[in-house]
């Protein structure tokens, strides 16, 4: 039996892409593939309101993360963490061989434009790291006033994960100035895990032309040399590019701004739904998460029983991601679901709770 996904990641994926992503292959040396290339980047760069280079990595978004690190990172990194994920990114920048220090903020909380504003007016970072919306707390932090902070600081590069929000809200790079924006398409995109989006602005290019140590998979000169002929340094996911382009097509045929309501309008009903049903929320109402909601367990619900008859019933639901385990759960809505798809997981939450 098919588990419906409500998870954080990855997500339903709806039978076109399923059928795009069974396209017959081309080679990737090939014309026909440049031109594939080509149509999704410039989608892409219409998506994410920027005229920068826009690279596409046959990996997972952490695979283009580290690359980011290891391209961009000269001096010193600045890595924000409140959460699992930007935790882990962190000691990714260690593992990298890279000087960084972590600012840790609780899990549950936002990174913050004062928090940042401390940091990089010591002088001592030339990058950072930052994850616009965590995942493992539904915590999304406030990007645009974070952007005008590092605006005041040209010599510092930005490095910023919207994995779980590029598409479900306007993330304009360029307005915002961020340098290397990563995602992947398995969340907010609602595509099959394997592919990675980035951007580098020419700041970003620039700095990785003086560290040494980039590596090969993820040198972003090698990634800059194969867009020139509209490709990538090394063989891609074709079948995952052609879903996304198809995906692409699907997003500007429903139009962004509908699509951005339509995130907020599911949002504000999971938001509704747990307020109703007597559990609280990790994160402080401005900064809850518009593609998943982070739920505490206030009601000492036996959250690993309810996931477990979800699943009997054909749902797949999160009870908390490590230390939060059992004492939160989180719902996603993002990519196409539609408000039927959450009617759906949350009457049968009501009626497995009214049973426990």
């Amino acid at each position: 039996m098919h588990k419906k996904l409500f998870i954080p990641g990855p997500i339903e994926v709806a039978p076109e892409i399923l059928q795009a992503m069974a396209t017959p292959m081309i080679g990737h040396r090939m014309p026909e593939y440049a031109r594939l290339h080509q149509g999704v980047t410039t989608k892409l760069k219409r998506l994410m309101f920027t005229e920068d280079r826009v690279f596409l990595s046959t990996s997972s978004a952490f695979g283009a993360m580290e690359g980011a690190v290891r391209n961009l990172v000269g001096k010193r990194c600045a890595n924000f963490c409140n959460g699992a994920f930007s935790d882990k990114w962190h000691n990714v920048t260690l593992a990298c061989g890279k000087e960084a220090d972590a600012f840790k903020v609780p899990w549950g909380e936002p990174i913050t434009p004062e928090l940042v504003e401390s940091a990089l007016s010591t002088g001592k970072y030339d990058a950072i790291t930052l994850i616009h919306n965590e995942t493992s707390t539904g915590v999304m932090s406030p990007l645009p006033e974070i952007a005008q902070v590092l605006k005041k600081y040209p010599d510092v590069v930005s490095i910023v994960d919207t994995v779980s929000s590029m598409s479900a809200l306007k993330i304009p790079v360029a307005e915002l100035g961020i340098d290397c924006c990563v995602f992947g398409v398995q969340k907010a995109f609602a595509l099959p895990p394997g592919l990675a989006v980035f951007t580098a602005s020419q700041k970003a290019l620039d700095r990785a032309k003086t560290v040494p140590g980039r590596g090969y998979y993820f040198d972003f000169l090698e990634f800059a040399a194969a867009d020139e002929k509209d490709n990538t340094p090394s063989t891609p996911s074709i079948s995952l590019i052609y879903a996304l382009d198809c995906q692409l097509d699907r997003m500007f045929a429903e139009g962004l701004e509908r699509r951005w309501s339509r995130h907020r309008e599911l949002a504000a009903f999971v938001r509704g739904w747990v307020a109703e049903h007597g559990f609280g929320f990790l994160p402080a109402e401005p900064y809850r998460s518009l593609t998943l909601t982070c739920a505490t367990n206030t009601r000492e619900v036996d959250l690993a029983l309810l996931k477990k008859r979800l699943g009997e019933r054909g749902y797949a639901f999160d009870d908390g991601y490590g230390k939060l385990k059992g004492k939160t759960f989180r719902v996603a809505h993002m990519g196409d679901m539609q408000l039927e798809d959450l009617k759906g997981i949350t009457s049968e939450m009501e009626a497995i709770l009214k049973e426990m």
